[in-house]
């Protein structure tokens, strides 16, 4: 695939990102029932309804252009939900797999922060008022999944394995 404009880049980035909320669609339920923190369960189910939200937005917006949903799949959340999947296996202490659970989604949040980042000003460049809102506002809710998990990592799920 040759991609020779910022338009054609947008549309693919489009088409990655929405492979990315379609992983963690099917990764996050797991990663609930893996956690045994029952705020970081719920931090998970929570941010598993923005994520099915997340994606129907994306697929709108790639109709709104002409674009196949599902064009590409993004490589790299494949790697970051095997991870997290690691955690989940190997470590049997959940005080434990709690933390490494908790770094697992941090790097998938962090990953989504920067694509959404990405998405918002590619659209306000190609003067895509309407997709830059709505982008904006799930770099909005992905901030705020990133800032919910750091706090119970930092409040209660890090201090109890580490005092273990």
């Amino acid at each position: 695939m040759n991609l020779d404009s910022l338009r054609a880049m947008y549309k693919t980035e489009l088409q990655e990102t929405c492979s990315v909320e379609a992983q963690l669609t099917e990764a996050l339920p797991k990663m609930a029932d893996a956690a045994r923190d029952p705020q970081l369960k719920k931090a998970f189910e929570m941010h598993l309804e923005q994520t099915r939200e997340h994606r129907r937005i994306l697929e709108d917006l790639l109709r709104g252009h002409s674009a196949n949903v599902r064009e590409h799949t993004d490589q790299s959340m494949q790697a970051m939900v095997r991870e997290a999947q690691k955690w989940a296996k190997i470590v049997q202490e959940p005080k434990f797999r709690d933390a490494g659970l908790i770094a697992s989604a941090q790097r998938i949040e962090h990953y989504e922060i920067a694509v959404y980042g990405t998405l918002a000003t590619w659209a306000k460049q190609l003067g895509l008022d309407e997709d830059m809102r709505k982008l904006l506002r799930i770099l909005d809710e992905e901030k705020e999944a990133d800032d919910k998990l750091t706090s119970l990592a930092k409040a209660s799920i890090n201090p109890t394995a580490a005092a273990a």
